[in-house]
């Protein structure tokens, strides 16, 4: 069954991607730095665009372009739970990916696509047009591209230069590195990008640059006042807002070989926001009690452990954790883990217990952080494959969850995986410009991104599946 509505007119649509592409630096901090971006929004409509939960790269872009929340699509990050085993993940890849997205279904109908960075597009699958992967690709020796040939095509675009799928070594402290590694993938990626705009049939276009997230998670304490290692006047205080007025010089070139016909949108996953540390939500579990190890955890070389590298006495555990942006809780059940010691009748009430004791967890002076616990079944329209019983923000996303073990108490400032100074932050933002349809910056009200794929299909003149979520816009 479908929605059917025809416009008028249909249109191309190219779409324009910012991974952690934040609403407040763009729509208000760095507006009038940003001339292409700004032209968008003046002529246009915008306005913040509510994430997926959690508001990780993987799922949002996937639920985004297929109009279907993380829980049908059946990933809730970027690893999941293979099976209700201990210690068996496995890595959402676009293997994963079970629901057509937008491309599929217009491709499907006979038009051309361009499809360049979008997450979970590796291993890649046919599309009817061309195809660049994503970060998630392992290596740009394998295919990358579709057709296969496209790849080599690549290659003489860039004079012998390899095309950078993502940045390399993307936490480090070494930031001339890094601000060095950055610029270099995101120059490739617009000369492949340009190439393909000018010279390859498409009716819809879009691409997603990884290199926003990059620099924002390795140097946003340098350039917000109100995060705690910011130090006024450092070499590196403008260093984000230069890569975004270098994003918006290039979009000005490509934008500027556009058609009246063509819609443009520009879309980000989730926005960012300060760091102020992290909770070692497997050590709380530890100290009240919830998880039990057979030997203390010790550091070697300084580094701490990983979760698994100890010695969990399952039989005498009650829940454990997983780290990251947000905080992913598992509970062992009795009749669904292997050594599960909590009664299925008992599950909502442990649940709710680890819920609340975990929202009562203040920051390192005593102070509430305002911690939210998601219950899955309770945001998702359903729940596939096995799910965290929790889904946890600590701190509404200012502080990261940390897994490991070998820190001094449950806060630390030490990041396990590496430097990182930004958390997400659930909104990220949304601009439509259709040039025949002078807009005159007006405000959209508030967005989920699961209204992308319905009005893309919509703009388009596609019948939009019933099983979609999201909702057209009409700026």
């Amino acid at each position: 069954m479908f929605k059917f509505l025809r416009r008028k007119q249909e249109r191309k649509v190219f779409v324009v991607g910012l991974d952690c592409g934040d609403p407040v630096l763009v729509f208000d901090r760095w507006r009038d730095e940003l001339p292409n971006l700004r032209q968008l929004l003046e002529g246009g409509a915008f306005g913040p665009l509510s994430s997926s939960i959690p508001c990780i790269t993987v799922p949002a872009w996937s639920s985004m372009t297929s109009g279907k929340d993380p829980g049908v699509l059946g990933f809730y990050g970027f690893r999941n739970r293979a099976d209700y085993t201990y210690d068996n993940m496995t890595m959402a890849t676009g293997a994963s990916v079970k629901e057509p997205r937008v491309w599929d279904l217009i491709g499907r109908a006979g038009q051309q696509v361009v499809v360049v960075g979008v997450p979970q597009t590796y291993p890649v699958k046919p599309v009817n047009g061309y195809l660049i992967s994503s970060f998630l690709t392992p290596s740009v020796q394998r295919q990358y591209t579709y057709p296969n040939e496209f790849r080599y095509e690549i290659d003489h675009l860039l004079g012998g230069r390899v095309y950078d799928v993502d940045v390399p070594q993307f936490r480090t402290e070494n930031k001339e590195h890094l601000i060095q590694q950055i610029y270099d993938m995101t120059e490739k990626r617009f000369i492949v990008l340009k190439h393909l705009l000018k010279n390859k049939p498409w009716d819809f276009f879009m691409f997603v640059e990884m290199g926003v997230d990059r620099i924002q998670h390795g140097l946003w304490k340098y350039g917000d006042p109100a995060h705690r290692m910011y130090e006024p006047g450092n070499p590196y205080e403008t260093s984000i807002k230069d890569y975004y007025k270098y994003i918006d010089q290039e979009l000005g070139e490509m934008l500027s070989a556009l058609d009246d016909d063509t819609v443009i949108i520009v879309v980000s996953d989730h926005g960012a926001k300060k760091m102020d540390g992290g909770i070692c939500i497997n050590e709380w579990l530890r100290r009240a009690g919830y998880l039990v190890l057979t030997e203390e955890p010790v550091r070697e070389g300084g580094k701490p452990v990983p979760f698994e590298k100890v010695e969990v006495d399952w039989e005498k555990t009650i829940a454990w954790g997983a780290g990251g942006y947000y905080a992913r809780l598992f509970l062992n059940v009795q009749g669904r883990e292997p050594y599960g010691i909590i009664p299925p009748s008992d599950y909502d009430k442990v649940r709710d217990e680890l819920a609340d004791g975990i929202a009562a967890i203040p920051d390192h002076q005593g102070t509430p952080i305002n911690t939210i616990c998601y219950r899955p079944e309770s945001i998702y329209k359903q729940v596939h494959n096995i799910p965290p019983d929790l889904i946890i923000y600590l701190g509404d996303l200012h502080w990261r969850a940390v897994g490991s073990f070998g820190f001094e108490g449950v806060h630390t400032f030490e990041n396990d995986t590496g430097p990182d100074d930004a958390n997400h932050a659930q909104d990220g933002l949304i601009i439509y410009y259709d040039p025949k349809d002078n807009l005159g910056g007006r405000q959209l009200g508030r967005l989920n991104l699961m209204d992308f794929a319905p009005t893309v299909l919509h703009l388009m003149g596609h019948p939009i599946p019933e099983d979609i979520q999201g909702r057209i816009i009409e700026p």
